[in-house]
């Protein structure tokens, strides 16, 4: 294998120079993330001639996603302060009427301390309104609010009960909700007056992480959501709003819809492909070694077969103007990081509009391999494999030091994808190795249950098992193996630094759980009644003694006496899911055992570093680490 052609990591984790763009509702402009001064802006170029211009001005932190209103005179984005997850609606207009400066002006539409906006919903008989979850009445319970987008009155729409709530926005009649009940299933209720009447439940065991994804259809009278009763794998159902009955809209035997997790849609599209302004569902994406898209209208079935033939590519993130006649679609595959394009269906006509990363050519990334692994006891445990750009390892079988990358959640997955972290260990010369383990999300609700009780345990043996295979094909150098991840990947790092030291050359833990037992008493208030699916059925109650015993076995806290490698430690100060503190002991017993442990505490983030100087800082440290440990640099 020849000398790597390095990419600088500047360059790898810089902030995107072209993304997440929209088209507006009248066709008229492209909204998009672009940088200024070092984070991502909103941007807006017309769909014909004319200059882009920058609406927003935040040189503190991105932005990383947002909505065209129906009528396309503003932008809604949320945004939150340090990490710390109280995110914020703003609005700003498009045609800059409202300027400071000559810039655009941005209002913050909910400007309340300490209060968290989740959702943004629409409704099309209440123009000029938005409609926003909030724990603005009581830091433990969601209401839906209903926010005038022009002068920000805001005023409650429906109140919660003492229970966890995810609104439902319904256009032609009373509000909706799915409520998490005492048994922890998810009750599709109807809200009037006050009350709510229930309507149909899906258990919760099935689905921990809530009915995904979910939408309103376009009648107002039933709703779609991803539903697996009856099935091993996730399809959409829709669900009568006045009955409660259930019918099947689309499924396929051997997959599911592509749902990663609620937080990811700022990395994964939507697994609903949808007219934003007339809320008519076109197709349907599911999880399989590659992307499947399938088409629900005859309109977007043709739009479809003529995007597909602008690229190789997979269809990422992707919207229409109203008439579904102009449509902005990027391309993406494991060794492109995204191509934006416009397309006129009416005439034909395409041209792209701009490159997440014009300077990283396919050439100089590697090609991400997907490959199933038996585990010890019989499950096919999904993996991805990504080896250094021109190694072979029959022509030569040296075998590498390795990267085991574990994805967090763990109701999450890995699949093959541009992936800036694998490409960065991959042009180091270091073999990568992704395990979606049992407990991951889209391979089969039996495939994700199979991880009740089992963290530390099989979860973790998982790992081995596909580290194991990897070095049985002489790819890995069993003594030069790092694990590295982030959230429940940090955790699983602590895992394997604490309970299978000997596997090990060096951990890497990035905002990992240490101890699971301050997880589930650190949750966040409103959160607390949804636990019962998560972390409550899979890894415990700690308010039960027994549990909370066998919760300690399973935490690394227990066993920080058992880290003998290197451990580098990564947190954001503002973390809200996985304190601090959780870092600070680990780097506090291990050190003082005279273990070598580097720490990157970041004061300006959370429990993941979104600004471009906090990314670039973290893999700094990690290429630094892993030189020393895995390949012997000084």
């Amino acid at each position: 294998m020849t000398a790597p052609d390095l990419i600088p990591i500047e360059t790898l984790f810089s902030t995107p120079e072209f993304s997440r763009a929209q088209i507006s509702p009248d066709g008229r402009l492209v909204a998009y993330l672009a940088p200024w001064r070092g984070r991502l802006n909103i941007w807006v170029q017309p769909t014909g001639q004319g200059a882009a211009r920058r609406l927003t001005g935040d040189d503190t932190r991105n932005i990383d996603g947002f909505s065209w209103t129906r009528d396309a005179r503003y932008i809604l984005f949320v945004q939150d302060s340090r990490g710390d997850e109280n995110w914020h609606l703003h609005r700003v207009e498009v045609d800059g009427a409202e300027t400071v400066c000559g810039k655009a002006l941005t209002v913050d539409l909910t400007p309340f301390a300490g209060v968290r906006v989740m959702g943004l919903d629409f409704s099309a008989a209440l123009p000029g309104k938005a409609f926003v979850q909030m724990n603005l009445r009581s830091p433990g319970l969601i209401d839906l609010y209903e926010v005038d987008i022009e002068n920000g009155e805001t005023r409650i729409a429906a109140e919660s009960p003492d229970r966890f709530v995810r609104w439902i926005v319904t256009p032609n009649g009373p509000m909706h909700a799915f409520i998490i009940d005492d048994a922890g299933d998810h009750e599709l209720a109807r809200y009037e007056n006050g009350t709510f009447t229930t309507l149909a439940k899906l258990k919760g065991r099935d689905q921990p992480i809530g009915p995904m994804p979910l939408m309103v259809a376009a009648d107002g009278k039933s709703i779609f959501v991803g539903c697996n009763t009856g099935s091993d794998h996730t399809y959409l159902a829709a669900i009568d709003l006045a009955t409660g009955r259930q019918r099947v809209i689309d499924s396929l035997p051997d997959c599911s819809l592509d749902t990663p997790r609620p937080e990811a849609d700022t990395r994964f599209p939507s697994s609903l492909i949808t007219n934003p302004v007339t809320g008519e569902l076109l197709g349907l994406r599911y999880l399989g070694i590659q992307q499947k898209i399938r088409s629900l209208s005859p309109h977007f079935a043709a739009v479809l077969d003529s995007l597909q033939r602008l690229s190789d590519g997979e269809i990422g993130h992707i919207s229409c103007d109203a008439g579904g006649e102009k449509w902005v679609v990027e391309f993406w595959d494991d060794r492109h990081p995204g191509t934006t394009w416009l397309y006129d269906h009416v005439s034909g006509d395409a041209r792209v509009l701009g490159e997440r990363f014009a300077e990283i050519s396919a050439e100089r990334l590697a090609s991400v391999h997907p490959v199933d692994v038996t585990s010890r006891d019989g499950l096919t445990l999904p993996c991805h494999v990504t080896l250094p750009v021109g190694y072979d390892a029959e022509d030569e079988p040296r075998a590498l030091p390795t990267v085991l990358l574990v994805h967090g959640g763990p109701w999450y997955r890995d699949a093959c994808v541009y992936d800036a972290e694998v490409q960065f260990l991959a042009n180091r010369g270091y073999a990568v190795l992704q395990v979606n383990f049992r407990g991951s999300t889209g391979y089969g609700k039996a495939f994700m249950q199979a991880a009740i009780g089992e963290f530390s345990g099989r979860m973790h043996d998982d790992l081995i098992d596909g580290l194991d295979w990897l070095i049985g094909q002489g790819i890995a150098d069993p003594a030069r193996v790092a694990i590295y991840g982030c959230s429940y990947g940090g955790y699983a790092a602590l895992v394997g630094a604490s309970f299978t030291p000997e596997r090990f050359a060096a951990a890497i833990d990035y905002s990992g759980m240490s101890d699971l037992r301050v997880l589930v008493d650190g949750a966040v208030p409103f959160v607390r009644p949804a636990l019962i699916n998560t972390y409550l059925a899979y890894m415990g109650d700690p308010d039960i003694e027994m549990q909370n015993r066998d919760m300690l076995a399973r935490s690394p806290v227990s066993r920080l006496d058992c880290i003998s490698k290197p451990l580098l430690v990564i947190h954001g100060a503002n973390d809200v899911r996985v304190a601090q503190a959780q870092a600070d002991v680990v780097v506090e017993t291990v050190r003082a055992s005279g273990v070598e442990v580097d720490y990157l505490l970041n004061e300006r983030e959370g429990h993941w570093f979104i600004n471009e100087d906090s990314n670039i800082e973290l893999y700094q440290r990690i290429e630094r680490f892993l030189a020393r440990h895995l390949r012997g640099e000084h």
